[in-house]
C-alpha cells in the first residue's frame, strides 16, 4: 500500500482541537462542555456584513482579481491608514484568511530548508505552515516568570545561522496575549536589517490591547519597507472567523510579486465574504471600543479567578484574548482529557488547549494551558469555578492544597 507523504506523517494535531473527540465524547453524554480551547469568539459578527451579501446584486458568481478586488483593498488601505500603518493599495494582497498569508509568506521569503526563528510558546499552526512550506522553525524561548516577555536580542543572534531567512512574531501574542513595545520591535527589525533577514509579523489581534496599550505594527518602523511582511485578518477583528479573508501587506515589491504568484494556484479570494469585510471596513470606530471593552472584562475575570487558585501561575496578557497559566498538575494534556473524561461539577465541564503544542523545545509547556476566554462572562465564570474544582479534585496535582486555601478557591471573584 503507498505511503502517506513525508510531510502529511510529521503534521501535527492542532493543539486547540487535540480534546476535541473527548469533547464531543462528554456532549454525547449530556454534559455542559464550555469551550476555552479556540478562539471563537462568541462576539456577534457585525449585521452590516451580513446584510451587505444578502443584498448583494449578483447575478453570476464570478472570479475577482488575484489580489482581492479593487474596492476592498482600497477600503483596507484606509483602514491602515486610520490605524498608523502606512500600507498603500498596491503593498495589499488579500488572502484566503490569515492562514494563507502565512504560507505564503513562508513560501515567498524562505528557501526549502531554511529557518525562521520564531520565540515561544507561539501559534501552534505556525508548525504546519513550517512543514506545508519545507523549512524550519527555530525557537526562542520566552519564559511564564517574565509574563512572556519577548526574548533578550542575544537569544535571538545566539541561533541565527547561515539558513536563517526570517523571524516570525504575532503582536499581540497568540497564545500569551504578550503586546511588543516599540523599542522591542525596532530591536528585531535592527537585527533583521543586519543579517538580511525577513522580519514577518501577524497583527490578526492588533485592535484588542488593554489598559490603554496599544499594538504597534511593522510596517510603521523606519525602515521597515524591504524587511517587513505583515499578515492580516478580518477573523478575530470582527468576530468572523468563518469569512476566512486575510491579507499579506509588504512595502518589498519583489516579496508581493512573489506571494501574489502563489495567489494564482487559488485563482481568487472568496468573493462574498470580501463584500463581507469591505462593509466591515465603514464600521465606526466605537465599535472597537465596545469589543475591545467587552474582552477586557472577560480578561480580568479570567485572570482574578486563576490568580485564586493556589498553586496556579498566570501573567497578565496585554491583549489578543488567550492567557497561558501553569497549572499544579502532573501533564497538563492528561490533566485535560481528565476533565472531559472524568470530570463533572453540576454535569458541567470545561475544555482547553495544553500548551505543548505551543512550544518547539521538547519537554516545554508540560504544565501549561491556554484559555481562550472568548465566552459571555456568565459562561465564562461557570467554567472558571469548573476549573477551580477540578484542580483540587484531580489525582494528578503536584502539590496538596492547605485546608483553608479550599475556601479561597472555588470563591472566585466576581
Amino acid at each position: 500500500m503507498p505511503e502517506v507523504s513525508k510531510r502529511g506523517q510529521a503534521m501535527p494535531v492542532s493543539p486547540f482541537r487535540k480534546l476535541l473527540p473527548y469533547a464531543d465524547a462528554a456532549r454525547q453524554l449530556g454534559k455542559i462542555v464550555y469551550p476555552l480551547n479556540i478562539g471563537q469568539p462568541d462576539v456577534l459578527t457585525p449585521p452590516e456584513m451580513l446584510a451587505a451579501v444578502r443584498n448583494a446584486d449578483i447575478a453570476v458568481l464570478g472570479y475577482a482579481p488575484g489580489a482581492g478586488t479593487d474596492s476592498y483593498r482600497r477600503k483596507l488601505e484606509t483602514y491602515y491608514r486610520r490605524a498608523g500603518i502606512p500600507a498603500r493599495f498596491e503593498d495589499i494582497m488579500v488572502t484566503t484568511a490569515g492562514s494563507e498569508a502565512i504560507l505564503f509568506a513562508m513560501l515567498s521569503c524562505l528557501n526549502p530548508g531554511d529557518e525562521v526563528i520564531v520565540a515561544e510558546p507561539f501559534y501552534g499552526a505556525y508548525t504546519a505552515f513550517a512543514i506545508a512550506a519545507d523549512v524550519r522553525i527555530v525557537a526562542v524561548t520566552a519564559h511564564i516568570e517574565d509574563g512572556f516577555a519577548l526574548p533578550p536580542m542575544a537569544d535571538f543572534e545566539a541561533v541565527i545561522t547561515p539558513r536563517t531567512r526570517a523571524i516570525l512574531i504575532c503582536n499581540p501574542s497568540n497564545p500569551t496575549g504578550y503586546v511588543y513595545r516599540r523599542d522591542e520591535l525596532d530591536a528585531l527589525l535592527g537585527l533583521c536589517k543586519q543579517h538580511d533577514l525577513y522580519l514577518i509579523s501577524d497583527e490578526a489581534y492588533r485592535e484588542y490591547c488593554y489598559d490603554g496599550a496599544h499594538a504597534t505594527s511593522a510596517l510603521s518602523l523606519a525602515g521597515s519597507e524591504q524587511h517587513v511582511v505583515m499578515v492580516d485578518t478580518i477573523s478575530k477583528r470582527y468576530s468572523a472567523c468563518g469569512a476566512r479573508v486575510g491579507a499579506l501587506v509588504t512595502r518589498n515589491p519583489n516579496i508581493w510579486q512573489a506571494a501574489f504568484h502563489f495567489g494564482q494556484m487559488r485563482v481568487c479570494p472568496p468573493v462574498l465574504e470580501m463584500i463581507a469585510a469591505e462593509a466591515a471596513c465603514d464600521l465606526p470606530a466605537t465599535y472597537f471600543d465596545e469589543t475591545r471593552a467587552e474582552y477586557q472584562a472577560r480578561r480580568d475575570l479570567t485572570v482574578n479567578a486563576l490568580r485564586a487558585m493556589p498553586g496556579v501561575v498566570c501573567p497578565v496578557p496585554g491583549g489578543a484574548f488567550y492567557v497561558v497559566a501553569r497549572l499544579p498538575v502532573d501533564d497538563a494534556e492528561k490533566f485535560g482529557q481528565w476533565l472531559l473524561e472524568a470530570f463533572t461539577l453540576d454535569n458541567q465541564t470545561l475544555m482547553l488547549s495544553p500548551a505543548n503544542g505551543f512550544y518547539r523545545t521538547p519537554g516545554l509547556g508540560r504544565q501549561e494551558v491556554r484559555l481562550a476566554y472568548v465566552i459571555n462572562q456568565t459562561d465564562l465564570a461557570a467554567a472558571l469555578y469548573c476549573l477551580a474544582h477540578a484542580l483540587l479534585a484531580y489525582p494528578g496535582r503536584l502539590e496538596p492544597v492547605p485546608a483553608a486555601a479550599v475556601e479561597a478557591a472555588i470563591a472566585l471573584p466576581a
